[in-house]
């Protein structure tokens, strides 16, 4: 066996155990992954917290330099276990595993008293650490797919509701006084947004007989704008996941969630 085929097994292998999750080691490798994000980020949540920090500082910053070099460590393995590593680097979850190991690095090279600011903004970067997760959650690819499908029914619906706001907000300037809050019509809209998504500040409210009327009005329509965009995704949920095939990633690019039974990755061509 030449270096090459030698080169492209341990290519493989490495491909196998970080990018699938129906095989042993793969299964394996996602759960220890998986806790070392939640637990990096209860670390970065209770850092922020003034007395642990005082406390327990040392603690803190030796558990946070672990999980950034385990970060690092699959970050690279990550790179070098595709064909075109560029297209993984520059992706979605590419670009968060960069972010998630990126702010204590940076941290090292910025220093001095006018520079704290910056570097506590850095560290709390790592908070998205979190979103690393999403490639452990198999309706994650399923979510991401029925929201892209909805995009234009969504789009149009929220085009509708804009249209809707601007007439009820126009209304209850002309039926309310500017004692009772309606000062403008910007102002309004913006109340009337308030009870149509259901939210109630209160900071706001109609006194005539004619504006609570409409008022109602607003607040009944605000339970079925809620409905629309949860019915809109929920069936393109269920559409896209008798559809998909989460155990596949390709070796090429890293795309996931290919069609079942495909053998070709439907972004580079690559064989599965």
């Amino acid at each position: 066996m030449n270096s090459n085929q030698t080169h492209k097994n341990w290519q493989s292998k490495i491909h196998e155990i970080i990018f699938e999750s129906d095989t042993p080691a793969g299964k394996f490798f996602d759960v220890v992954l998986l806790w070392s994000i939640l637990l990096s980020v209860v670390v970065v949540m209770f850092e922020s917290v003034e007395h642990l920090k005082e406390d327990f500082g040392t603690y803190f910053t030796v558990i946070e330099w672990t999980f950034t070099i385990l970060f690092t460590i699959e970050y690279a393995a990550r790179v070098i276990s595709i064909k075109k590593p560029l297209n993984y680097v520059l992706s979605f979850y590419g670009l968060v595993d960069l972010l998630s190991i990126l702010p204590t690095f940076l941290g090292l090279f910025i220093v001095g008293s006018h520079s704290l600011t910056v570097i506590r903004s850095l560290r709390l970067l790592r908070v998205f650490r979190i979103l690393k997760l999403g490639r452990y959650l198999k309706e994650a690819e399923t979510l991401r797919t029925a929201l892209k499908a909805s995009r234009p029914k969504i789009i149009v619906f929220l085009f509708a509701v804009l249209m809707v706001t601007i007439i009820l907000g126009t209304l209850m300037y002309f039926v309310e006084t500017p004692e009772a809050g309606f000062t403008s019509i910007p102002r309004s809209i913006y109340w009337t947004i308030v009870p149509l998504t259901t939210v109630g500040y209160g900071d706001i409210a109609p006194q005539t007989v004619v504006g609570q009327s409409l008022a109602s009005l607003i607040m009944i329509i605000g339970y079925g704008i809620i409905a629309v965009p949860t019915g809109i995704v929920g069936a393109e949920m269920a559409h896209t996941s008798k559809l998909k095939n989460h155990n596949k990633a390709c070796p090429n690019c890293a795309k996931e969630g290919h069609d079942k039974g495909a053998k070709f990755c439907n972004k580079c061509g690559e064989l599965l």
